[in-house]
């Protein structure tokens, strides 16, 4: 059902369907940073693949949660059934001179596919879980399982914990307080339908305190009756 409300329009969701569901939402939730997943099997097989339902939500323990969806008709993709059999995953960062390469680990191909020799991208061995991580990626994070949740009959919420963080060593600007040169990791993030965004067009934006706030606003604090 769709109607107008103060010149909003309502969807609700259990009825526009699972294609105009995604695309509302992938739509309006912008820009979408990208995990690019690295994950192995229990036979040793790689798989990668790229997923924008994506994001960072916390750092104590250092936590990320991934989505990851698939065809209702061949059910859980590789990196989902990967990641539930071992435990263990990698999310590479993905700048600007990768994209294409990332484009194609997206492809469709068959189960048991190595889609990083479909993009002759080269790895490096991780230093505390089994997936490697892409060897031209300038931030790779080393992850394990903390809990999922399968949200439908091929869609899987993964909770994350980083274990290890790697970072592209000209982009670091002083290890021991942890800074990073964020611009130049020149990262890319996902918009809506085919395109794309850079990082470049930032603008900085202070956070008030309630102290200087306080000081310039009446916030209706007054103990007069």
């Amino acid at each position: 059902m769709r109607s107008y409300s103060r010149g909003l329009m309502r969807f609700d969701l259990e009825e526009v369907g699972t294609q105009n569901a995604y695309k509302l939402l992938a739509a309006t939730v912008m820009p979408r940073p990208i995990a690019w997943v690295v994950t192995q099997d229990a036979e040793g097989r790689l798989n990668a693949a790229p997923y924008s339902f994506f994001n960072v939500m916390g750092s104590a323990p250092p936590t990320i949660a991934l989505g990851i969806m698939g065809d209702p008709e061949p059910g859980f993709k590789d990196t989902a059934r990967n990641i539930l059999d071992t435990g263990e995953f990698v999310v590479n960062l993905v700048p600007e001179r990768l994209v294409r390469a990332m484009n194609v680990t997206a492809v469709d191909a068959p189960r048991g596919v190595n889609e990083l020799a479909l993009a002759n991208l080269a790895t490096e061995p991780s230093a505390r879980v089994r997936p490697p991580r892409i060897a031209e990626s300038p931030v790779a994070f080393e992850c394990v399982s903390l809990s999922s949740v399968v949200t439908g009959p091929a869609q899987v919420v993964v909770i994350g914990r980083v274990l290890t963080v790697h970072v592209a060593d000209d982009c670091v600007l002083n290890p021991e307080r942890a800074h990073i040169d964020t611009p130049k990791l020149d990262l890319v993030a996902r918009s809506y339908g085919s395109d794309y965004v850079r990082s470049r067009d930032t603008f900085s934006l202070a956070r008030p305190t309630w102290r200087e706030w306080s000081d310039h606003h009446d916030t209706g604090s007054s103990n007069n009756p």
